[in-house]
């Protein structure tokens, strides 16, 4: 076994995505936090990204989580710190991730594995904070507020209840954020799997556009998404969600915010659950 690599690495881990733009962006915020924590943080993704292209990508191949313990473990490094760049609890960490590390584990059991916990907690309203900036400017640019202005949270629908429960969390501590500069918050999911025991994802962001009083006026689309990939970015399907309800209805206008990525606010959650993970 080699003893050359460095004894202590920290890894930003997201789902993965076929997008460049989703690649790059990931890249980018590991680069800003490693420059926070005065450590390096290296990008690596769960799944997809490693068949992106590398001439879209800088010219560097995307890496994925298991490869990158691998190498981890052979290059003699004694503790691996795996930081998930996920909102909620998905079963990407509760099932996912936890095989991974066994795996590696059975290879390499001098390497000690901590894994941080994701984004969103109970107690911190940061992810809120952020969104209710990016809906404020919107508000700005708008020219509007109060009565005429509704706020749709969306995620992606998860099929594990505690991801929902968190974006549930989400929405309720934004509500209070934005206070009375809006008429209501409310919860929704871009899609869901059709089996009745999934209905907790309920509604979805196309019906509740389309349903009374929010199929008039000015709706705001906070997006709970961390990277531009194929369903927040540009032409994604929120996009074409939202261009589709508009389309069908002249008397309601959308607007949607950005990525939770593209607040500094977000690295300095980051740092934490780091801190927390012990990294």
């Amino acid at each position: 076994m080699s003893d050359g690599g460095p004894k202590r690495r920290v890894l930003l881990l997201d789902n993965g995505s076929l997008e460049p733009a989703a690649i790059l962006r990931l890249r980018e915020i590991a680069a800003a936090l490693g420059m926070r924590l005065r450590h390096p943080v290296e990008p690596v993704s769960l799944l997809h990204s490693d068949r992106v292209a590398v001439d879209l990508i800088g010219g560097r191949a995307a890496e994925l989580l298991e490869p990158v313990m691998e190498e981890c473990g052979s290059a003699g490094t004694s503790e691996c710190v795996i930081l998930p760049f996920f909102i909620g609890p998905s079963r990407a960490l509760t099932e996912y991730v936890p095989a991974v590390v066994a795996r590696v584990g059975q290879k390499h059991a001098g390497m000690r594995v901590k894994l941080g916990q994701p984004l969103h907690a109970p107690e911190d309203d940061r992810l809120a904070r952020i969104l209710a900036q990016q809906v404020r400017e919107i508000l700005a640019a708008e020219n509007a507020s109060g009565l005429d202005v509704r706020v749709a949270l969306v995620d992606h629908g998860s099929p594990a209840r505690a991801v929902t429960a968190a974006r549930d969390r989400v929405a309720k501590q934004l509500a209070k954020c934005l206070g009375d500069a809006v008429a209501e918050v409310a919860p929704c999911s871009m899609e869901r799997r059709p089996s009745a025991e999934y209905v907790f994802n309920e509604p979805l962001l196309e019906k509740l556009l389309g349903s009374s009083g929010w199929d008039q006026g000015l709706v705001v689309v906070a997006q709970l998404f961390l990277l531009p990939g194929r369903h927040a970015g540009k032409g994604g399907d929120i996009e074409r969600i939202c261009a589709h309800a508009e389309a069908g209805n002249a008397r309601l206008r959308i607007r949607r915010t950005g990525q939770l990525g593209d607040s500094p606010l977000l690295l300095d959650v980051l740092a934490d659950r780091c801190l927390e993970a012990g990294g």
